[in-house]
């Protein structure tokens, strides 16, 4: 096993286990979340504050607020289900189409717009896999592939290699995408081995993080990042817009300076995607655009993340 594995299989998943770590008194933990908690050691590291309103700790610990039943927050606010055309494949945007690689995921994000995704029935098995292989073969229209999950890169460095190398042998693919929280949330996962076969690797390979807050990327992180960019990897982020997170102009521009000194271009700042249990993360339209043109006026362009919305049935994600 090697060590990004046994760091991965130490996870906490029970928040009785949290209160030791963090003495939260008064937090309004839900202790038995329908969503089950997920959270490494190494991330927990990065929690500053003992408070449940620690901008890190907030997005992974849940609370009582998850039951709230709210109007307009449902189960598959992407309505996902009506762009899989084989199991496993999602194609809602010409050109791309993106794999559902796995179910699990280094850390849990308690905003998560797949919370409720049917995995069991939707990530692919060897066979559907071939399917899935036969598909793309078929759509010349598509040129760039995207890897999610869950998270691609929970799945060991040969298994990943030998998926990624299937999909270079399809003509029109160019470009290889991974999404992915787990070079973040365990530095450790850029292996030697993941490194020479990127490298190595035919199509150009883009890596998206998914940071949220400048205080999630340590040195350790940086030194990863590095050595991705090392091996000619695109780097960029996406976040989301989260109360309490990460909704002021400061947090904001620290997390795009931060991203920056990692070798990381903000790419996307999401609007919250409407899941249920997930309300009390919600930020107004008008108050996400305020911040946009507070960054504006700090930052250069290049470290302005677009701020945009996913909904189902356009062609792209929409600006705000």
């Amino acid at each position: 096993m090697n060590d990004w594995q046994k760091i991965l299989s130490q996870a906490l998943n029970n928040p009785k286990d949290l209160l030791p770590h963090l003495n939260l008194p008064g937090a309004d933990i839900d202790p038995t979340p329908q969503f089950p908690l997920r959270l490494p050691m190494p991330l927990l590291e990065r929690v500053k504050s003992p408070h449940q309103d620690d901008p890190v700790l907030r997005q992974f610990l849940p609370l009582q607020q998850e039951h709230t039943p709210t109007d307009g927050f449902v189960h598959d606010p992407l309505e996902e289900a009506r762009f899989s055309p084989v199991n496993g494949l999602l194609h809602k945007y010409a050109g791309r189409a993106l794999i559902v690689m796995t179910s699990v995921c280094a850390v849990h994000c308690r905003y998560c717009f797949r919370r409720h995704y049917p995995y069991a029935e939707q990530v692919p098995d060897n066979q559907q896999w071939e399917e899935l292989l036969d598909h793309l073969r078929q759509d010349s229209s598509i040129n760039e592939i995207i890897l999610s999950g869950g998270d691609p890169l929970s799945l060991g460095d040969e298994k990943l290699r030998q998926r990624c190398l299937s999909l270079s042998t399809i003509p029109h693919l160019k470009t290889l995408r991974i999404h992915t929280r787990l070079p973040v949330i365990i530095p450790e996962r850029i292996t030697p081995v993941l490194l020479q076969w990127m490298e190595s690797f035919p199509l150009a390979v883009v890596l998206v993080t998914h940071v949220n807050h400048a205080n999630e990327i340590n040195a350790d992180v940086i030194q990863a990042m590095h050595q991705l960019k090392k091996a000619g990897v695109t780097l960029l982020n996406q976040s989301v817009l989260l109360k309490r997170v990460n909704d002021n102009s400061a947090a904001l521009k620290s997390l795009s300076e931060r991203l920056f000194n990692a070798h990381i271009l903000p790419y996307y700042l999401h609007q919250l995607d409407a899941v249920s249990g997930t309300a009390h993360f919600a930020v107004s339209d008008q108050r996400a655009r305020t911040l946009i043109d507070e960054l504006r006026v700090c930052l250069p362009g290049y470290l302005v993340p677009k701020l945009v919305r996913e909904t189902p049935g356009d062609g792209a994600k929409m600006p705000v």
